[in-house]
């Protein structure tokens, strides 16, 4: 029996396979609504919902599930990351994931340069095992993290470097494949007897395969039928590969590993437009570069305003770039090549770029691209749809002319960037397909897809260069293909799967292009009067916020340099991933299968968010999940009795001000607490985990240390003629843990400023926000408004202590208040510790403590990495001398997240993946470094390390973490 049969569909046929499957399979049968909600889009415009979604664990639970539905006549569709932007890996049937279980690369053969893989490796971890061999797989797509190679082979996924090592079809030896007729067979060149039929009709189309197919490399739209023909060995296994699971399922593929380039160096390339870098191309493959990738200045600015000035290099000057990257046996060899390249680059603005985090850089650019240019940059929605067409090479520059006054004679623009070398152009137009656009919008998607396929066959170009067909371009393909090239599909698909259950509605007998739309047919979820958030950069509705997810699914994958999605990562179900809660949000705005703010499907979705932000830095779309979720629980338990913990977590500020009104009470609360038989008892009252340790209340709140200092603060105030700062004691920080805030006021006061502190309570309401209580949590920002507001618009900087609180000040609070001049000021005028001493306020002559010898285990807060980022305390600890290493996932615990019962396990999980190595390997001295209250105190429960804030580093230099039992 299945591990995890779930059947909620009250469909009879349903249940009925939902019972087959799950007799037949040792892995996972899901008919959920929320599974299905889940998987009912890829990265594509189109919404399908599945019937089921199986997860096989093994290539016995493929063949049974593939026997099941085709003996019920159920289509099938295969899925590996679910990021085809086409709509390839949607189906109305089963749905198969192989990404979760069938992951495996099965063998390296280091001496015939071959790989042998399951159907759910994902693409970089590929790159990961073959690298000690100095190896690599050729082809490689943006999103490599996260795509599987199945899926690769599904649509002959090429990348950047695809010039020199070809795309997926060209580095794919043998395919293990079963066909719609349930024929398993091996899948390699030189034979085409596996397939009865298939000979004969080669035979009969020749002239029509010769003129017609392989005309130039990235021409993948159809079938590939070239590669059947006796002069190309007629090679099966290269066929299939780009049939979007149309033709047979892939149970394991060998594939051919080439040589990782011993010194690649990076040139850069400007010139006025895109089109005059496309003319350029053809010179610059003569010299046989690895790739050349084009990028619009459009494109460029959209990466600076997502991810800031640090993010951009410096770039030649020009409005259109090539980036082309040359290999050699050494850097100087390489180094010349390059210098061959510029001068035969037809323009003067160049840049050659050895490896090393310049280049790194500039190709993190071109990365971005695939999210960033979801979006225009006056901020329109950025549809796929005609986002891969190709041409040869050498026409790309008057194919680019033509393709920009097409756009402008529908009315639609993009931002072009891609894989110039090849001929091919990534795109996103802001085709008019929001709701009240109406059938019009959807009319004029039509019109220019039609046009844009007229206007690409003219140029003897493909509808597809890399994603396929889809359900996006397969009903275009007549416009590029004779009609007799058409019946050879129907007369293929007939042969291989005559009962029509591999994806049906793809390349033969498709589904029309604007059929199964998503986006026309959602409803508006507009902002609460005077309640919640604002939602102000999606038109106040909440409904277009969601769909801001447009599934490229960076979500999915372990990258260093991200903190998305940590609960994902624990777990890897795409129930937990950012992508699947924001499907499960989609599936509540169009309001047919998710229903209302209370379904429990949507919190099924949002349980294991940590609320830490990360996606609204990390995916390139912008998704704020933590912020949906706020939104979600206060339109669910608004007005009504809520959980428990909402009132022990989501009230901590309120308790422990009132437990430290008198610092008696605060030690006997903590003594009291500190037996752990009442700390169980009263941690499992308010819905807390049992495991987890309460928090100690401060004896003596910050401000109330602040006042009976010696210093006199008004006579300070009055006389120095130093700086002024405002430190803001947050709630945190006065009445849990002042340690911080009082080493911020001393080392402040040591580098020469005049430091003031509110008079008044002022608590950001981070606890209220997380917890979904959003009026509780403007009143409170209104008060904190009161406090703060006078300072600011004195020119006063204010420099917070929680990294949390200062990131709602900087983010949420503009949101929760769009019409509040006040609200804007003190976003502007709020600081982190590092920035204030990094920064224009730096009094003149400071300079840190030394800390050199100073080994420093930095744990970023999620907040602070999404909204402030950690530059400018790396900059700082690097100034000051410190070895650094610094953490790049959640700690685990994301405030209220790790403390509520139920979610122990996955805190754990989380912590596992980066902090709790860290601190077990961390030698001997080293300093676990944690602005984050939440950070310090995961480290305390979990690995009895007790953490310090950046002030206590700088001004107890070489000081270190506190080390007990756990």
């Amino acid at each position: 029996m299945s591990n995890a049969s779930i059947q909620t569909t009250t469909d009879p046929g349903v249940a009925g396979l939902v019972t087959a499957l799950s007799a037949e399979i040792s892995g996972d049968v899901d008919a959920s609504t929320r599974r299905r909600a889940e998987y009912s889009t890829d990265a594509s415009n189109y919404r399908v919902l599945p019937q089921v979604v199986v997860f096989p664990r093994s290539t016995e639970d493929v063949l049974a599930t593939l026997r099941v539905a085709r003996e019920r006549g159920v289509p099938i569709t295969a899925r590996g990351a679910g990021t085809s932007i086409a709509g390839n890996s949607v189906g109305t049937g089963v749905v198969i994931d192989f990404s979760r279980y069938l992951n495996q690369v099965l063998e390296i053969d280091p001496e015939a340069r071959t790989a042998r893989v399951q159907p759910g490796v994902i693409m970089s971890d590929l790159q990961k095992a073959a690298a000690p061999y100095g190896l690599r797989f050729g082809p490689d797509p943006s999103t490599q993290s996260r795509a599987t190679l199945a899926g690769m082979i599904g649509n002959n996924a090429c990348g950047p470097h695809a010039v020199a090592w070809g795309r997926t079809a060209d580095n794919t030896i043998s395919l293990d494949v079963v066909d719609g007729a349930g024929r398993r067979f091996t899948a390699g060149a030189g034979d085409l007897s596996a397939v009865p039929g298939l000979e004969e009709l080669v035979r009969e189309n020749l002239a029509t395969i010769r003129t017609e197919f392989g005309r130039f490399g990235r021409q993948v739209s159809g079938y590939s039928l070239e590669h059947l023909l006796p002069e190309n060995g007629a090679d099966l296994a290269k066929f299939l590969v780009g049939s979007e699971g149309t033709l047979v399922t892939v149970l394991e593929a060998t594939v051919r590993l080439v040589p990782i380039p011993a010194a690649p160096v990076l040139l850069a390339a400007g010139y006025p437009d895109m089109p005059s870098a496309a003319d350029a191309v053809p010179a610059m493959l003569a010299h046989g570069p690895l790739a050349v990738e084009g990028l619009d200045a459009e494109l460029v600015e959209m990466v600076r305003r997502h991810k800031g000035d640090h993010a951009i290099p410096d770039l030649p000057e020009g409005a259109g770039w090539l980036l082309i990257e040359v290999g050699g046996e050494t850097e100087a060899e390489a180094l010349a090549k390059a210098r061959e390249i510029a001068a035969d680059a037809g323009t003067e603005a160049v840049q050659i770029v050895p490896a090393g985090p310049e280049a790194t850089a500039l190709w993190q650019i071109r990365a971005d691209g695939a999210g960033l240019a979801s979006r225009t940059l006056d901020g329109a929605q950025g549809w796929p749809g005609w986002e891969d067409a190709a041409v040869p090479p050498e026409k790309l520059g008057a194919y680019l002319r033509d393709f920009q006054a097409l756009m402008a004679d529908h009315g639609v623009s993009g931002l072009p960037y891609g894989h110039f070398g090849d001929g091919c152009i990534h795109i996103r137009i802001d085709f008019p397909l929001d709701p009240e656009d109406g059938p019009e919008g959807v009319a004029v998607f039509r019109r220019f897809m039609v046009a844009a396929a007229e206007l690409v066959a003219s140029h003897g170009g493909s509808l597809s260069g890399e994603h396929g067909d889809g359900r996006a371009r397969s009903e275009l393909l007549p416009l590029m293909y004779s009609p007799e090239a058409i019946a050879a599909f129907e007369a293929v698909k007939a042969i291989f799967d005559s009962g029509d259950v591999l994806n049906p509605g793809v390349v033969v007998r498709p589904r029309a292009m604007d059929d199964d739309l998503r986006r026309p047919y959602v409803r508006a979820l507009p902002m609460l009067s005077g309640s919640g958030f604002s939602f102000s950069h999606d038109g106040g509705d909440m409904a277009m916020a969601v769909h801001r997810c447009t599934g490229v699914g960076k979500c999915r994958a372990d990258l260093p340099s991200s903190f998305m999605c940590p609960s994902y990562l624990a777990t890897k179900d795409e129930k937990d991933s950012t992508r699947g809660r924001a499907r499960v949000l989609q599936e509540m705005a169009n309001g047919s299968l998710v229903q209302g703010w209370e379904a429990p499907e949507v919190h099924e979705s949002l349980d294991l968010c940590l609320s830490c932000k990360a996606c609204s830095s990390d995916c390139p779309t912008g998704i704020d999940m933590a912020q949906y979720k706020s939104e979600v629980l206060h339109r669910t338990h608004r007005g009504k009795i809520r959980p428990v913990a909402h009132y022990a977590l989501g009230w901590l500020p309120r308790w422990a001000r009132a437990i430290t009104s008198a610092g008696v009470l605060a030690k006997v609360t903590n003594a009291v607490l500190g037996v752990r038989p009442i700390a169980r008892l009263v941690l499992r009252l308010g819905g807390m985990d049992s495991r987890r340790s309460m928090v100690t209340f401060a004896e003596e709140p910050l401000r109330r240390w602040w006042h009976r200092r010696p210093t006199a603060q008004v006579q300070q105030v009055e006389q120095s003629p130093l700086r002024e700062v405002l430190v803001w004691a947050d709630s945190f920080s006065t009445y849990l843990d002042t340690a911080g805030g009082r080493a911020m006021v001393e080392l402040l006061e040591q580098a020469g400023y005049t430091v003031r502190m509110p008079e008044a309570s002022a608590c950001c309401g981070l606890t209220w926000i997380s917890t979904g209580q959003l009026d509780g949590a403007r009143t409170r920002l209104r008060q904190t408004m009161d406090v703060l507001a006078p300072y600011a618009k004195a020119g006063i900087p204010i420099v917070g202590i929680e990294p949390s609180c200062t990131a709602v000040l900087r983010s949420d609070l503009p949101d929760l208040f769009p019409d509040d001049p006040r609200a804007r000021l003190l976003a502007e005028n709020t600081l982190t510790l590092a920035e204030l001493l990094t920064g224009d306020h730096r009094p003149a002559g400071w300079t840190p403590p030394d800390l050199t010898g100073t080994t420093v285990i930095a744990q970023p807060h999620c907040h602070q990495h999404a909204v402030m980022g950690y530059t400018h305390d790396l900059d700082l600890l690097r100034q000051a001398g410190a070895e650094v290493t610094t953490l790049t996932t959640c700690c685990g615990l994301a405030g209220n997240f790790g403390m509520e019962a139920g979610h122990y396990d996955v805190s754990v999980a989380v912590a596992e993946q980066s902090m709790l190595p860290a601190l077990r390997e961390a030698p001997d001295g080293a300093v676990f470094l944690a602005d984050g209250f939440s950070c310090r105190t995961q480290a305390e429960h979990l690995a009895g390390v007790r953490g310090v804030h950046l002030a206590q580093l700088l001004t107890t230099p070489g000081g270190r973490a506190d080390r007990e039992q756990p």
